[in-house]
């Protein structure tokens, strides 16, 4: 496999001044390298342990929509605000630069109890955390995270008290 940093392109002062952005979209471009990495992840024991997978909206949609077709997983959404009809479950948390809130549908979570959280990137944790929240306030377990990119700097594992698989540091 192709090295995968060399597919990830940094912008700084995006979003905002002093963040450097970590897009990793040219991975996807590259089928071949997305086809591994996808492999690679899909065998990985927090997804082979997890009942069903939880992906973050919009980045983690991608990985986590392949994940779970490899794996055989079902695959829950976690959505930013007014996207999921139904009734939902919502929790506020902190970004580096900001803060938002993301929504998951109650009844989805009723079908699974435990899940595997997929998202592009781990930085503060603020999103994996929230996310990890709305399912503990449900009653269920999180078996850990997988994701893409970790900015080891910013020690956004150490807010969790599950596994966290990342295949990309910086």
């Amino acid at each position: 496999m192709k090295n995968l940093e060399s597919l990830i392109k940094t912008y700084n002062d995006f979003p905002q001044k002093g963040i450097a952005f970590k897009d990793v979209l040219g991975i996807i471009q590259d089928p071949e390298v997305f086809r591994e990495l996808i492999l690679k992840m899909s065998s990985n024991k927090v997804i082979k342990d997890a009942e069903a997978i939880i992906s973050i909206e919009a980045r983690g949609f991608i990985f986590g929509s392949a994940i779970s077709l490899q794996a055989s997983k079902p695959m829950l959404v976690a959505r930013k605000p007014g996207k999921l009809p139904g009734e939902i479950i919502k929790e506020n948390y902190y970004l580096e630069y900001g803060k938002s809130s993301l929504s998951i549908q109650k009844e989805s979570l009723e079908k699974f109890n435990s899940y595997a959280i997929v998202d592009d990137l781990l930085a503060t944790g603020g999103t994996i955390n929230c996310v990890a929240n709305l399912i503990k306030k449900s009653g269920k377990d999180v078996i850990g995270l997988v994701t893409v990119v970790e900015l080891l700097k910013l020690n956004g594992r150490s807010k969790f008290n599950f596994p966290v698989e990342s295949f990309i540091t910086f």
